[in-house]
């Protein structure tokens, strides 16, 4: 498998945090130990040798404007919270783009998304959803979640930055409130110069500024006091209990979503602290004892109770999910128009994203790796008769008689175009075992098939007699002279290619002028993506690479020089409605009825499409 880098690009700075800079910087390291060539982007990297911010361990490759021009990217990974538009197309046009936890307004345009902590409903579903963390403490409480007979020792971090300058009045408020606590405030790295500060270690505040490896001292504290994020989650892991200040109000959506226990919003949040901890005569057990239990069932549904061991971490889930090779198209694979970034994403599948070209209309599959399907002997066998309840080739008649029904359309459009003859030939691409080519040559063609299976392209020379060339199409007839063809045909084949612009140029290219392109698909506007688009498309095929839509259909072929001639909806299944009675039967009188609005309102699951060359 051919690998390129990796380039993880990461938020950092005013507003905007530490704790992205720091799983980034893990995410990096964890690729480069798995043999991969991974970089770490920040704004700050931009310049050719500026150093590391202080959250990045020395070592982390850094990446500047020059090295990203030189480089083949095979991902780009934003960790960046919420990604503006301009960056997100900026950063498109050097490779497939990954969206770690995205909650800005781009997050819908992103080729893959993956999540890693509770997020709000989402319109936008991840391909990816798994709770990770970026490291689990080393240190755990034994036993979890309990509380002390004695003081209560409590921690106090808001993040590397603590936008919302929290860290102060929070310690502030606890250290007035009652002196039966001991608090440690920790300031991060673009935090040490909070106002305020200084008064903390009077009032009986330890103070630690930026300090390494806090996350394994978690478990030597009774509470941890922080906002949504990796620091509440990796606090549970260590058995402590948690209570959240959110600095905004989509951080309180966030933690109450999650399940937190909260104390509101805001300094003004601070001030409660003392009446939620305290009572009269000392702390108050009640509460505490509920924070306790609450902790203990949020560290249980999220899986850091240690029941399943460690919890999985984002280097290690993201390693695998940018470990493939990319299948990512960055202009319509039909039409060749529009940045892909500009195609609504319809819908997100584990390894899978579907989007509908802004010009064409054609859906269209982008892919974490190329899809696991080979066209060898057990295609036609094994998995042939797994969906249809025999082989191939024991298929053979009844697929010989649909050709004839196919070939009859396509003499009348030969006629329309006064190009029909006796001599005509025909080239059937993706012939398989030649059912249809058997049917072709019986109607007055001369046949020829294009299959990349050997062992149904040997079949069809030795036992029909049809020449049949192995291989590929269009790399298969490269070789042949142009305008070869009266008629060339695909039968649920067009949407296995990865580039349908080059098939359908070639097959022009091999037609003689008036010659007829006659193809057959799945439909997007059949009953089954109808009534439910999303689920249409994820049972849909990996190796589909184009779903097709009726309407647009002779848009697509005018493009690419063909006239549409005739659309024949096919593939009609009334036991798919969403009626009561439409799958008792095929004899019922509801399934009747259910096929005939089928075929009248054009609701079937396929269809095939008969065209024309139109001359130069």
């Amino acid at each position: 498998m051919r690998h390129g880098a990796i380039l993880v690009a990461a938020a950092h700075g005013a507003g905007r945090g530490g704790g992205h800079l720091v799983r980034s910087a893990a995410l990096v390291r964890a690729l480069r130990d798995q043999g991969r060539d991974a970089w770490l982007y920040t704004e700050g990297s931009a310049v050719p040798g500026a150093r590391a911010p202080g959250d990045v361990p020395a070592d982390i490759m850094l990446c500047d404007e020059a090295e990203i021009a030189r480089r083949a990217w095979d991902w780009i990974i934003l960790d960046n919270f919420r990604t503006s538009p301009q960056t997100a197309i900026r950063w498109a046009r050097w490779g497939p783009l990954i969206g770690i936890d995205e909650g800005g307004p781009y997050r819908s345009r992103f080729d893959f998304l993956a999540d890693f902590l509770p997020v709000l409903p989402a319109r936008h579903r991840p391909n990816l959803s798994s709770f990770a963390l970026t490291r689990a403490p080393e240190k755990r409480r034994a036993p979890p979640f309990a509380l002390p007979r004695g003081p209560l020792r409590v921690l106090v971090t808001f993040g590397a930055e603590d936008p919302a300058r929290l860290t102060v009045p929070v310690s502030r408020a606890l250290a007035s409130a009652r002196p039966a606590l001991e608090i440690t405030a920790l300031f991060g790295s673009l935090n040490t110069a909070a106002p305020g500060k200084d008064a903390l270690r009077p009032a009986g505040v330890t103070v630690w500024e930026a300090a390494c490896g806090v996350r394994d001292r978690f478990a030597d504290f009774d509470l941890v006091i922080t906002h949504f994020g990796l620091t509440a989650f990796e606090a549970l892991f260590a058995g402590t209990p948690v209570l959240l200040v959110s600095p905004t109000a989509y951080h309180r959506r966030l933690a109450r979503r999650a399940g937190f226990c909260e104390a509101g919003t805001g300094k003004s949040a601070a001030g409660r602290l003392g009446k939620l901890l305290f009572r009269r005569d000392g702390p108050d057990r009640v509460f505490l004892e509920a924070l306790s239990r609450r902790s203990a069932a949020l560290a249980e549904k999220y899986g850091l109770d240690g029941g399943t061991g460690r919890p999985r971490t984002v280097p290690e889930i993201t390693g695998d999910f940018a470990g493939r090779e990319p299948l990512v198209f960055t202009r319509c694979p039909v039409c060749g128009r529009g940045e892909r970034l500009s195609h609504r994403v319809v819908a997100r599948f584990p390894g899978r994203t579907y989007r509908r070209c802004a010009c064409c209309g054609i859906v269209y599959q982008n892919r974490l790796n190329p899809p696991p399907v080979e066209y060898a002997k057990a295609y036609f066998f094994d998995a042939y008769r797994a969906q249809y309840g025999k082989t191939y080739l024991e298929d053979f008649p009844a697929l010989k008689e649909m050709g004839r029904e196919r070939l009859s359309r396509i003499r009348a459009a030969l006629r329309s175009t006064g190009k029909a003859g006796d001599d005509a030939r025909l080239l059937d691409i993706g012939c398989a075992y030649g059912p249809f080519l058997d049917a072709a040559r019986e109607a007055g063609f001369v046949p020829e098939g294009v299959e990349p299976a050997a062992s149904a392209a040997s079949w069809v020379r030795a036992t029909l007699g049809i020449p049949v060339h192995e291989g590929l199409f269009p790399a298969a007839t490269a070789g042949f002279p142009p305008e070869r063809f009266t008629a060339v045909t695909l039968w649920y084949v067009l949407e296995h290619f990865r580039d349908p612009a080059a098939v359908l140029a070639e097959i022009r290219r091999l037609l003689k002028p008036g010659g007829v392109l006659a193809f057959s698909t799945p439909s997007l506007t059949g009953i089954s993506g109808r009534v439910s688009r999303v689920k249409f498309l994820e049972q849909s095929p990996a190796d589909h690479f184009t779903v097709w839509d009726v309407r647009r259909t002779g848009k697509i072929l005018a493009g690419a020089g063909f006239r549409l001639r005739n659309i024949r909806i096919t593939g009609h299944h009334p036991e798919r409605f969403p009626l009561p009675g439409t799958g008792n039967g095929r004899r019922g009188a509801v399934y009747r009825a259910g096929l005939a609005i089928s075929r009248v309102f054009r609701l079937g699951d396929t269809f095939e499409a008969y065209a024309v060359k139109i001359e130069d």
